[in-house]
Parts: structure tokens; C-alpha cells; sequence
């Protein structure tokens, strides 16, 4: 250790030692005065450091702030909660920044300036005071007089005295001197280090936690770059699409209103009008309506609830109104009140009052399947199913349709893009799709593909079948058998819409993926010779059997109809009823959906109707589920050398119920009303009745068959289907148009065939399906725009045709 001041010369209190002790007095002075100001500085920087850290917490918080309300964008919410994290992890850092340097600099510093300089202060006091003495003593000791002895003795032992008390207490003084220029260095020294310390470990924490967010940053950075490049394009297409709405004509609101009964959120129609109040003054409010969950809303804002009008579409009836003074009116007339409504214009007002008479007739069909799969789940068939048939299975569980479909092979992604969970189908091709898809499909037109909800749509029991019988692995080796042989790629969900529809017209429109036939035979178009009947053709073409009442006397088991009587063979009144379950919803839905109850007057008509329904599904055991096998003919009736033209094909396998094949033929350009001129020029949909299966007769339907075409015979599918007694396909004919009246050559109708023949369901239903035209028919003359009256004699014909109905069934 380096000795500032030495204790030798301490002891001689020499003149060097005065300079030296001077000299360290005034460099400690300016050291306290150093270490005074420093301190200073250091609680001036610690106390802005922390002014900083509150506003860099509250600038942190306003971040958190604009995070929580970009909520909606996970992008801006996601990078400015991570941003405010980090930056609350620096303002923990500082705070430790400055609570090591407090410690390190402040406290440190000013302990040692507090101890170790006040020591040296006190020593350097008591060296000044002893000093003076000393000095003092060797004054008096000087001036006694020799022959003073008792003053001499006296002043020499306190000189002595205060010599030995000067080297002591200077001693002392120079220890303490030199202890604090070497202790100075230390603390000075130690403060520093531990406060730079301090930066080091502040700045590698935050070096090692902006290198954990750069990876994070470097990616939002690419992101930004991309959203640079979308927001152009966004900007030119909006740019695109201003300049392309400006050049439009929206001098009137009538373009802009539609309605679409299959709304994704339930809203048909929506729209202002004027709504008369029921006040005293009638004065007229305009409002927003809407029409949704089978009810007539409105509201004044959009914050406000909905006012309902109507509670219930299927209560309510609308009608114009041309008695009032202002124009475009129409009234909506519930059981409890009426509505005076007024649209902008006549095309506005003819869009309401179709919407709302479309959303009633939805409201009967929803309300209908919703009390069918009510009425399936409270009464379980009691009939055995047929072993392995899990479709079976699965249809009598009363699972959705989504579900039935879907459970098909190929069925559980899109048929053309491979998008999991399809919840969209093409009803004629029999395939699902996802909605681009499904959007796409519809853009080719009905002619090619009928697009069908899955989920909002309401599903007939045919369809389902005949969605069941084909699927997306069928179609796509049928539609895409030549696909890997053109080189051409399938596109995948992902891909560009583009792409998706130019290969699915390719597919289905110009059919470039379907393998090419090999020639077929060099026929006329006729297809074999020599087809035989069906049995019950044949036992329905033998000697015809009058059993009208007043022709042959009536036998006992008779049943009356009306106004005639119709005779029934003891064994005929004991077979089971023809109707299946799915045969039943197919006739019912057939009245639902051309009748239209829709008074307050109609309500016993339907109440009968659906206590009919109730009792009748409830009466039939599982096992009519399925329709029958039929007859099939040996496989050799069709069997040629070559390959038979497309016509002739589908007309084959319309007859074996073979929907693979029958896509096939269409897929390579089969004509769906071919005409066999060697068969009576019979058609696939006669083929179809003959070979006993509803399912084919929809799939030709749903592709475009006439059902309406006859054979050299005059009979067309109904009659065919009548003497064959498929009620199931009566059914469906009835609702696609069938025309009942059409005569064959022997000038018999089906009514008339269905009497001979005894089909007391096929009468049963051929006559409500003409009471029904004549209720139809007396609409259109007697009733008003928007309103339903009947006839009240073809009223009462019609419920006491389906109070026996009923009976007949019950008898049965």
C-alpha cells in the first residue's frame, strides 16, 4: 500500500509533513465535494428513469388497448399483444437497472462519504486541537526562567505530556489519512463495476429477449410485405368495381331487392316500407322489415329489437290493397290483426307479397318434416331389417340427411375439389359438393346439375335414396375415367376459382374425362326385340273386369267412393296396404306443396290430412321401408355381341335398376326420352315403372325425363305405373305433372284402370290428386289475388274422400 504521509516525519512534525497534511486535507475537500455532486446525479437519473419507465408502462398500455379492440383482426391482435409483452419485460428490466444502481451508486457512495470521510474530519480536529497545545507548551516552556525552579519543573512535565499526547493522536491522524486514500480508490472502484455490471446484465436481457421475437418479427415483416401487395389489388379492384356501380342505374331501390327462401341466416327478404300505425291518426312510419324464422319483423334501428308483425307466416295471408289513397299498399292479415304496409314502387310490392307467400309455404313444408321426424323417433318400426344393410339401418334411425349422404363411399369430401365435410349435392348426378363448388354447378345450369342444401333444404325419402345408390366414387370413375390418360390435373380446395370451374365444365359440360364407347351394333333407334312384360303387366292385360257399381251386383266387402261404388274380392280387402313410409311422405308432400291451405277455412282439410299421416306411418312395419325387388328379367334378355348405343344402355339398366350404368349412358350422351321403336316405343322412364323401382324412375326425372311421353299403346308412366300398382310411383308422377286425364287406345285413364284393377290406394289417390285440381281450378276462378277460397260442395267431397281414405286404411 502506497503511505501518502509518512508516520517518520509524522513524528518529527516537520515542515514537509505540515505541506503533506495540507495537501491531503484539500484533496479530500474536493473529494467529498466530487462524491456529493455524483450522488446527486445518481437519484436525479434514477428518479427520471423511473418518470420514464410510467410513461413507457402507460404508452405500453395504450398498445394493450389497440390489441383488445383489433379483436376481430387475429393478425394486429396476436403481434401487438406479443409487442406489449416484450416492452413490459424491458420496463422490468429498467426498474432493476435503476434499483442496482441506487444500491451501487447512491448508497455506496454516500456511506462511504458519510463514515469514512467524517472519520478523518473528527481526526483532523483532534489533531489541530492537540497541535496547539503542543505548540502552547513549547511557548511556556520557553519562557520560564532558570532560577524559577518549581516553574520550570512544572512546564517541562507538561510538555512532556502534551508531546507524548501530539504523537499519539498524530499518528492516528496519518493512519487515518492513508487508510482513506486507499479505501477511496476501492469504493469508488466497487460502485462502478457493480453499476456497470448492472448495464451489462440489463442489456443481454434484453438482447436475448428481442432475439426470441425476432423470428416472429422477420415473419410479420413478409406478412406486411404480402398485405402491401393484397392492399393494391384490393384497392384496384374496389377502384374497378366503384367505376363499374357508378356506370349501373340506381335510380331505383327495385334492383336491389331479392328474396331467397334458403338464406344461410334465415332472413328471406329484408327491406324498408311504410307501416301504417293503428293509432287514431293512422299516421305511416318507415321501417325495416324483415322476414325470418317464419315471422314478420320490423325495427326502427338497428340496435333495437325486432317488433314482430305476424308470429307465425303459415296464420297469415296477404293481399293488395287498392281502396286506400296511397299506391303500391298491400296488407298482411294475421288471425289476430292486420298490417298496412306500402312499398317504393309496384315491382317492390310484388317482390313482398311473393316473399312473404313463399315463406308461408315453406313455413308448411318445415313444420311438416319437423312433426314426420317427430313421428319417426316416438314410433320405431316393429319390422326386422334385412341383414348387412347398414343404410337400412341408418335410414330407419332417422338420421339427417346430411348424414345418410355422407356415409356413402367418396361421399365425405367434395366429389370435384376433395374439400372435407360437403355440405352441399348435385340431386341428378348424385354427388356432394362443397359450396365453390356448389356455386359452379349451379352457373351450368339445371340442365346439367341441380344443386340441393344438404343442411337447408328439406330432402324427400326418393332423393335420399337415390343419393344412397350413387355417390362421388361411382360418378368420378364414370366422369374422370380418361382423367390421368389426358395429363390433367384435378384441382384441389385450395385451388383458384378459375381453375375449379373450367375443370368442372370440362367434366360434366364437355365430358373430356369420360371414356369413349366402342362401336356399338348398327341399329335404328330401337332397342331389342322381343322384351317381355312384367307379370303383373301381363295379369293386368288379360279380360278387363267391370266392378263399377250398377254394372255387376256389388259385393259385400264393398267400399264407397264418392258417388260410385267399387267392388273388392274378399282376398283383396285383406292385402296389406301398398304404402310405404317413404311411398306416404312422397303423397303427402305432393298435397302440402300444390294445394297451399292456406285460410283459416282449410283447417280441418289439413287437420285430417296429417291425422291420416299420423295414423298411417304409425300402422306400417319397417320392412315396407324398401320397395320391392320387382321381377327382375334374365340378364340374357339384353346380352349382345357388341356394345349397345348410349339410349339403349340406359334403356337396359333402367329396366335391371342399374343407377351406375344409367349415369354411364347419360355421361356418354344417352338421350333420357330414347324411344324403343321395337318395344311399342316405350321410353327408359316405361322401363323404369316396369322394372318396379321408384329410385330410377327420380333418377330419370331428375335428369330431365318426360313424364308425360307414351308408347304406340297411349300409355304413358302413369298408366303403366297403375296397372303394375306401384302407388309409390303414382306418387311421384302425380307430383311431377303426370297428366291423369291422358286416355290410352282403349280410351281408359288411370282412374279407370286403378277401378277395374281394385288398387284401393292408387283410386284413393288418384281422385284426392283430381279433388285437388278442382279446388285449384276454383281458386283461380273465385278467389282473389293473395287469398284462398274453395268451393264449399268440392269441400266437402274432399274431406269425405279422405275420411275414407283413412277408413280403408284402417280396414286394411
Amino acid at each position: 500500500m502506497k503511505v501518502t504521509v509518512d508516520f517518520e516525519e509524522c513524528l518529527k512534525d516537520s515542515p514537509r509533513f505540515r505541506a503533506a497534511l495540507e495537501e491531503v486535507e484539500g484533496d479530500v475537500t474536493e473529494l467529498e465535494l466530487k462524491l456529493d455532486k455524483l450522488v446527486k446525479l445518481c437519484i436525479a437519473m434514477i428518479d427520471t428513469g423511473k418518470a420514464f419507465c410510467t410513461a413507457n408502462k402507460q404508452f405500453m398500455n395504450g398498445i394493450r388497448d389497440l390489441a383488445q379492440y383489433s379483436c376481430k383482426d387475429v393478425l394486429v391482435e396476436t403481434s401487438l399483444t406479443k409487442f406489449s409483452d416484450t416492452l413490459q419485460e424491458m420496463i422490468n428490466y429498467h426498474n432493476i437497472l435503476f434499483d442496482q444502481t441506487q444500491r451501487s451508486i447512491k448508497a455506496q457512495l454516500q456511506t462511504f462519504v458519510k463514515e469514512d470521510i467524517r472519520k478523518f474530519k473528527d481526526a483532523k480536529k483532534q489533531f489541530e486541537k492537540v497541535s496547539e497545545e503542543k505548540e502552547n507548551a513549547l511557548v511556556k516552556n520557553a519562557q520560564v526562567q532558570r532560577n524559577k525552579q518549581h516553574e520550570v519543573e512544572e512546564a517541562t512535565n507538561i510538555l512532556t505530556a502534551t508531546r507524548k499526547c501530539f504523537r499519539h493522536i498524530a499518528l492516528d491522524y496519518v493512519l487515518q489519512i492513508n487508510v482513506l486514500q486507499s479505501k477511496r480508490r476501492a469504493e469508488i472502484l466497487k460502485s462502478m463495476l457493480s453499476f456497470m455490471y448492472a448495464h451489462l446484465a440489463f442489456f443481454h436481457q434484453g438482447y436475448d429477449l428481442f432475439s426470441e421475437l425476432e423470428p416472429y418479427m422477420k415473419d410479420l415483416g413478409a406478412q406486411l410485405d404480402q398485405l402491401a401487395v393484397d392492399a393494391a389489388k384490393e384497392k384496384r379492384d374496389m377502384e374497378q368495381k366503384h367505376s363499374t356501380i357508378q356506370q349501373k342505374d340506381y335510380s331505383s331501390d327495385d334492383t336491389k331487392l331479392e328474396y331467397n327462401v334458403d338464406a344461410a341466416n334465415g332472413i328471406v327478404m329484408e327491406g324498408y316500407l311504410f307501416k301504417r300505425a293503428s293509432n287514431a291518426f293512422k299516421t305511416w312510419n318507415r321501417r325495416w322489415f324483415s322476414i325470418q324464422n317464419n315471422q314478420l319483423v320490423y325495427q326502427k334501428k338497428f340496435k333495437d329489437n325486432p317488433t314482430v308483425v305476424v308470429e307465425d307466416l303459415r296464420l297469415c295471408t296477404v293481399k293488395h290493397c287498392e281502396d286506400i289513397e296511397r299506391r303500391f299498399c298491400f296488407e298482411v292479415v294475421s288471425p289476430t290483426k292486420s298490417c298496412m304496409l306500402q312499398a317504393d314502387s309496384e315491382k317492390l310490392r310484388q317482390a313482398w307479397i311473393k316473399a312473404v307467400q313463399t315463406s308461408i309455404a315453406t313455413a308448411y313444408r318445415e313444420k311438416g318434416d319437423e312433426s314426420e321426424k317427430q313421428e319417426k323417433k316416438s314410433s320405431p318400426s316393429a319390422g326386422s331389417l334385412e341383414p348387412g344393410s347398414e343404410t337400412k339401418e341408418k335410414l330407419l334411425k332417422g338420421e339427417s340427411a346430411l348424414q345418410r349422404v355422407q356415409c356413402i363411399p367418396g361421399n365425405a369430401a367434395c366429389c370435384d375439389c376433395g374439400l372435407a365435410d360437403p355440405r352441399w349435392a348435385s340431386i341428378n348426378l348424385g354427388i356432394t359438393l362443397c359450396i365453390e363448388c356448389s356455386g359452379i354447378h349451379r352457373s351450368l345450369g339445371v340442365h346439367f346439375s341441380k344443386v340441393r342444401s344438404l343442411t337447408l333444404d328439406s330432402w324427400e325419402p326418393e332423393l335420399l335414396k337415390l343419393m344412397c345408390e350413387l355417390g362421388n366414387d361411382v360418378i368420378n370413375r364414370i366422369y374422370e375415367a380418361k382423367l390421368e390418360k389426358v395429363g390433367v390435373k384435378k384441382p384441389q380446395h385450395g385451388s383458384q376459382r378459375q381453375e375449379k370451374e373450367a375443370y368442372i365444365r370440362a367434366k360434366y359440360v364437355e365430358r373430356k374425362f369420360v371414356e369413349k364407347q366402342p362401336a356399338s351394333v348398327s341399329l335404328p333407334e330401337s332397342g331389342t326385340k322381343g322384351l317381355p312384360q312384367s307379370k303383373e303387366e301381363k295379369r293386368h292385360s288379360g279380360p278387363e273386369k267391370s266392378l263399377l257399381a250398377g254394372e255387376q251386383g256389388v259385393a259385400p266387402s264393398s267400399k264407397v267412393w264418392g258417388r260410385k261404388a267399387v267392388a273388392v274380392s274378399s282376398d283383396e280387402a285383406r292385402r296389406e296396404s301398398l304404402f310405404c313410409p317413404d311411398e306416404l311422405d312422397s303423397l303427402f308432400s305432393y298435397f302440402d306443396t300444390s294445394s297451399k291451405l292456406r285460410s283459416s277455412n282449410d283447417s280441418g282439410i289439413q287437420q285430417s290430412v296429417d291425422d291420416s299421416r299420423e295414423h298411417l306411418a304409425s300402422t306400417i312395419s319397417a320392412n315396407s321401408l324398401y320397395e320391392p325387388e320387382g321381377d327382375k328379367q334374365e340378364p340374357s334378355v339384353f346380352c349382345d355381341s357388341k356394345q349397345p348405343s348410349p339410349g339403349l344402355q340406359l334403356y337396359r339398366a333402367a329396366f335391371e335398376k342399374n343407377l351406375p350404368d344409367m349415369a354411364e349412358a347419360l355421361a356418354h350422351g344417352a338421350e333420357v326420352n330414347w324411344v324403343n321403336l321395337e318395344e311399342n316405343k316405350a321410353t327408359p322412364l316405361i322401363q323404369a315403372v316396369r322394372g318396379g323401382s321408384l329410385v330410377t324412375c327420380e333418377f330419370l326425372l331428375q335428369n330431365g325425363a318426360n313424364v308425360n311421353i307414351r308408347d304406340m299403346k297411349g300409355r304413358g308412366p302413369l298408366h303403366h305405373a297403375t296397372v303394375l300398382g306401384h302407388t309409390g310411383q303414382v306418387c311421384l308422377f302425380l307430383k311431377r305433372g303426370a297428366n291423369q286425364h291422358a286416355t290410352d287406345e282403349d280410351g281408359k285413364d288411370p282412374l279407370s284402370i286403378a277401378v277395374e284393377a281394385a288398387n284401393a290406394d292408387i283410386v284413393t289417390l288418384l281422385r284426392l290428386a283430381r279433388m285437388n285440381e278442382e279446388m285449384r281450378e276454383s281458386e283461380g276462378l273465385y278467389g282473389q289475388p293473395g287469398q284462398y277460397s274453395t268451393n264449399n260442395h268440392t269441400e266437402m267431397q274432399y274431406r269425405k274422400c279422405i275420411q275414407e281414405f283413412i277408413s280403408l286404411q284402417l280396414d286394411s
